[in-house]
Formats: structure tokens, sequence, C-alpha cells
């Protein structure tokens, strides 16, 4: 497809290792979307991006550019941290962000394809731990960073994200946040497509 109005698509993301697995995974999303470009702005931590986001969606002034905010739930309640992201968009120019809670932490992704992890990590056994109760829900996993790095050898979190999203499943992932991430930034895409492009 071949669309005559670029469209610019902005995520927000809260540390380094999200910038590493979204460039590999947006590449792969996209194909197919020669007008579409994607900038990934990493922050350090939590308190980085949330100050961030008024400031951001207020200085920005480049026409057909869509905001994506990537924001780990961590231990906060979901329904209450996305409000609080709304409140803080409200602050900036009305670009409307897509915004997205990942349940609990980005490595809930990995859990949610433990066939990713292993070709990722050939040493590691996947079959092993897909049907432990334990991690059979990746969003329900409290710190799934640790548990990585407890059962898979040689896992840390920049190695994972230049690693694992290569080899993921995006149609057939495990994680709720996921195909909530992956069907919301399609179905943006959509819509500004289609609004562009009419």
């Amino acid at each position: 497809m071949d669309y005559t109005i670029p469209i610019k698509l902005v995520f927000m993301l809260e540390e380094p290792s999200a910038e590493y697995f979204l460039d590999i995974l947006m590449k792969r999303i996209l194909s197919g979307f020669e007008s579409v470009e994607y900038l990934l702005i990493p922050h350090q931590g939590k308190s980085d991006l949330q100050q961030s986001i008024p400031k951001k969606l207020r200085a920005w002034r480049t026409p057909n550019t869509f905001f994506i905010i990537l924001h780990d739930q961590d231990n906060h309640d979901c329904k209450m941290l996305k409000q609080e992201l709304k409140r803080l968009c409200s602050h900036g120019r009305n670009h409307n962000p897509l915004i997205r809670i990942v349940c609990r932490e980005l490595e809930a992704w990995y859990f949610g394809d433990l066939d990713a992890v292993e070709k990722a990590f050939p040493s590691f056994n996947g079959n092993k731990y897909k049907n432990k109760s334990k991690f059979r829900y990746p969003d329900s996993i409290a710190k799934p960073s640790k548990e990585l790095q407890k059962i898979v050898r040689g896992f840390n979190k920049s190695a994972a994200a230049r690693r694992i999203p290569a080899h993921m499943d995006i149609e057939n992932n495990t994680s709720t946040s996921f195909n909530h991430f992956l069907s919301g930034t399609r179905n943006l895409l959509k819509i500004q497509m289609s609004t562009l492009n009419s």
C-alpha cells in the first residue's frame, strides 16, 4: 500500500529497553505502510516520562503526528494510572494520544511468547514453563523481569529487548496488554490513514 500523506507515530517510553524492543517490533507492524514513520523517545523512568508528556504535547508542531504513550503498570491501579496520564495529556496541545498500560511491565510480553524467548536464548527450554500456573497469565506476573532472570541464563533487559522481538509471533501472544497495544496501534493507523487520504 502506498499512502501519499505521511504519518508520524511518536512513542513516549519509560526506558531504553522499550526503545530497543519497539524499534524491531514496529518495523514488523508497519510492513506495507511505506508512508508511516515512527520516532521512539525513551525516558529515564516513570517520573521523567510523566514530566515530559505535557511538555512534548505542547511543543510539538509537526502535522500528522500521533502520540502513543507506553507506561508500565507495576503496582499501580490500571484505571487510576490511565486517568492520571490522561490528565497530564490535557495540559498539552490536543494531540489526543493513545495511552497503553503494560501489565505489569514490558517483560510480561515475553512470557506471552516463550517460544520467542527460547529462540533468542537457545539454552532456555520454554516448554518447561508454558503450562506452569505461575506463568500461564503473563499480565498477572508481579515482576516478570525478575522471573525471567531466574529461569533464562544470560537474561537482562537490554539484551532481551534487542533479541526477542525479532522472533515473536505478534498475532498469537497470550499477554492481553500486548494485544491491546497491537490492536490500538493498528486501529490508530487505520483511522488516520482513512481520514488523511479521504
